[in-house]
């Protein structure tokens, strides 16, 4: 909690505190009219403050709990405005990888790391969304935030999405512990029917660094600090939820 939280809930105490109306019944005219309390009529204020919040601690963690509330309320609104000017990069751009109908009426879109367990949990319930709802997408963004690993793992999937592997590699690569050496990926990519030497080659592509680059850049506009990111019409959901509240998430959508 800032100071300016804590001052400002002090205020909030003494704006709606019906304890503190005796006193400012008592002051004299010059107060009445609006002038500054006298030091001693301040003092007598702040002493019946302490002494509620002594007596009720309720108060200020009420108050607190309302600000932090309002904060949230206000978070919420700018990173809606963001997301809702963000539309096109979002749902509309034709290269990033999908599950789902391509005509599909409700996007979702996930921003994650191959390494971050909860989007391993995700990954499953996704793909389950996309079975069950005909009018369901699910649009992935790679932001590699967990390491060199990460990083390489990244780019592996994007060159398989060349081969049209995406899918395939991603399931490979988030349901294992490998370290992702060339070798290792080279080999992964000749069992999923895939060309293991073109693959190694376009992941130096620098077009595919440029693309994960602008996914980050885009995550961070938009206030995601961490993975998974959800995405469903313009709200943001941090971290791993289950299948029942995506699917509330898009029947909210479809009105």
């Amino acid at each position: 909690m800032s100071y300016r939280s804590v001052f400002a809930a002090a205020g909030l105490v003494l704006a709606s505190a019906s304890w503190a109306g005796p006193v400012f019944a008592q002051q004299s005219t010059s107060a009445a009219d609006g002038s500054a309390l006298s030091p001693a009529q301040r003092a007598a204020v702040i002493g019946l403050i302490r002494q509620e919040l002594v007596e009720d601690p309720s108060i200020l963690r009420a108050a607190i709990g309302a600000l932090q509330a309002q904060d949230q309320q206000s978070q919420a609104a700018v990173q809606g405005k963001a997301i809702a000017a963000a539309q096109a990069d979002l749902v509309h751009n034709a290269a990033d990888p999908s599950i789902g109908s391509p005509r599909a009426p409700i996007t979702v879109v996930e921003f994650y790391d191959t390494r971050c367990p909860y989007c391993r949990v995700m990954r499953p319930e996704f793909s389950a969304l996309v079975k069950q709802d005909p009018n369901v997408r699910v649009v992935f963004k790679d932001i590699p935030i967990l390491g060199q690993n990460s990083v390489t793992e990244a780019r592996a999937l994007l060159a398989a999405q060349r081969q049209g592997g995406y899918e395939k590699m991603q399931a490979a690569l988030m349901t294992q512990q490998a370290a992702p050496t060339e070798a290792h990926l080279r080999s992964l990519a000749t069992q999923l029917g895939l060309n293991g030497d073109q693959l190694i080659r376009d992941m130096d592509d620098p077009a595919i660094g440029q693309r994960l680059a602008a996914n980050t850049t885009l995550a961070q506009q938009l206030g995601i600090t961490g993975t998974p990111g959800i995405i469903v019409g313009t709200q943001l959901v941090p971290g791993a939820i289950s299948l029942d509240d995506l699917q509330k998430l898009v029947a909210a959508q479809a009105g």
